[in-house]
């Protein structure tokens, strides 16, 4: 099956070699965290993503209990393109039975994610939420077993994720260089937390590509609100509240205007926001094609910033279970 690819913007990925399109396509929602999703809008989503532009895919076995890998290996197989044409990204040390950053583990997980995806390699294995393991045994134990699923030729580059900023430069600052391919940090640049920018160029004299996940910060910058277990404060959760409702008010649409920030910085390869339907992944690519286009609608952002600021780089404690 050919599909157009619109010219949605590719990034280079720190030194991988890899160009990442600007949107990623987080597959979390396919395992149904967010409410049940069928096989067909799970596949139907994953189609239009890829031939609206968007060439990466990020999952893990933690979502939805290995679901969301089960479905996007469906959707990516429905594709019938090259497997080059794609770029996934999986994980590893957390699932729905708790943590486990061994190397026995990760090298078993490796497999599993492998057999659900229906692929012969990930482009990306990441350690999934390290500040909840042993940084020093990400260090010495995991990350060793993930170079010899590299040389395997199991997985292409190796990343880490979490929510503390600080669990990267522990982590890059212990390895020889170039062991690490990539971080994925989450909530921390959308317009209520900014804080990434700080580490973007240490991340760059590192030669680590970057990917921001969550720019919408886990539903508190949507018209719908975050769900009942989002543990942000009542304070930034009514700051949030009040920022979505402003926008409304003026026609404008909060997470629009939220995923068009999180696009401006080039310095972040892409984006990672959870799809789970055709209309998701339409109204995320048509942010960026605007963005591109006619770039930010810079009066909305700034009375969105300054209806944020008592609340501004406010985080909450890692730990969430979304369930």
């Amino acid at each position: 099956m050919a599909y157009p690819h619109p010219n949605l913007e590719l990034r280079p990925l720190g030194n991988t070699g890899l160009k990442l399109s600007c949107v990623g396509f987080g597959a979390s929602p396919l395992g149904s965290v967010f409410g049940p999703v069928s096989e067909h809008d799970a596949i139907s989503s994953v189609r239009e993503a890829f031939r609206l532009g968007i060439n990466f895919f990020d999952t893990s076995p933690y979502y939805g209990g290995t679901l969301s890998e089960k479905m996007l290996g469906q959707g990516l197989k429905a594709l019938g393109v090259p497997r080059n044409e794609y770029i996934v990204s999986t994980k590893c040390g957390r699932y729905v039975e708790g943590f486990d950053f061994s190397a026995e583990r990760v090298t078993k997980s490796i497999d599993e994610s492998l057999a659900r995806l229906q692929l012969d390699y990930v482009d990306i294995l990441q350690c999934h939420d390290i500040e909840f393991g042993s940084l020093d045994q990400i260090v010495n134990e995991t990350i060793p077993a993930l170079r010899k699923l590299k040389e395997a030729g199991k997985i292409r580059f190796i990343g880490i994720t979490g929510l503390p900023l600080g669990v990267f430069t522990y982590v890059l600052d212990r390895v020889p260089p170039g062991t690490v391919d990539v971080i994925l940090s989450y909530c921390r640049y959308s317009i209520n937390d900014s804080t990434l920018a700080d580490l973007l160029p240490y991340l760059k004299s590192k030669g680590v590509g970057v990917i921001s996940a969550s720019p919408l910060a886990m539903g508190l910058l949507t018209e719908n609100g975050p769900p009942e277990w989002h543990p942000a404060s009542p304070e930034l959760k009514s700051a949030c509240e009040a920022a979505a409702a402003f926008c409304k008010e003026k026609g404008k649409n909060i997470s629009k205007i939220a995923m068009q920030y999180s696009l401006s910085n080039k310095d972040i390869s892409s984006v990672l926001v959870g799809m789970n339907s055709v209309r998701q992944v339409e109204e995320n690519v048509s942010a960026a094609t605007e963005l591109a286009t006619f770039g930010k609608d810079q009066e909305t952002l700034s009375e969105v910033e300054a209806i944020l600021i008592p609340v501004k780089n406010q985080t909450w404690p890692s730990g969430i279970q979304q369930s």
